[in-house]
């Protein structure tokens, strides 16, 4: 299989946020992932959506999608691993992150944003 690559840019709106969950799951059951997978990639999604939402003020959030065999690769733009010491939501913030840390894979933030990454585990092993 080659790597298929699914991008898409949203208004920087809360209520686009069930559209990128609904997608997300939906990319994610057509590549065989399991429901816990799946769950536990929209919850990332939407925690890093909303932490997109709070700390930047861009227009558009840019997501993309990349899948093949192996993995599910997904690239949030303007999502911050450093929340500001006096945001109201701090701790809610901080729980995002450790609940994206926690359900995927591998998370790696960059100067863009955040890469998430969920492997596909072969269920023949």
């Amino acid at each position: 299989m080659n790597k298929d690559v699914i991008s898409f840019t949203i208004p920087r709106k809360p209520d686009y946020i069930s559209l990128v969950r609904l997608t997300t799951s939906g990319i994610a059951h057509s590549m065989g992932l399991n429901v816990d997978d799946i769950e536990d990639i929209k919850v990332s999604i939407g925690e890093a959506c909303v932490n997109s939402l709070m700390l930047n003020d861009g227009e558009e959030i840019s997501l993309v999608f990349e899948i093949d065999e192996e993995k599910l690769s997904i690239e949030v733009t303007n999502v911050s691993e450093n929340i500001p010491e006096d945001l109201d939501e701090r701790k809610e913030r901080e729980l995002g992150l450790l609940i994206i840390k926690s359900l995927m894979d591998e998370v790696v933030f960059n100067g863009d944003g955040i890469k998430m990454i969920k492997y596909i585990e072969d269920d023949d092993q």
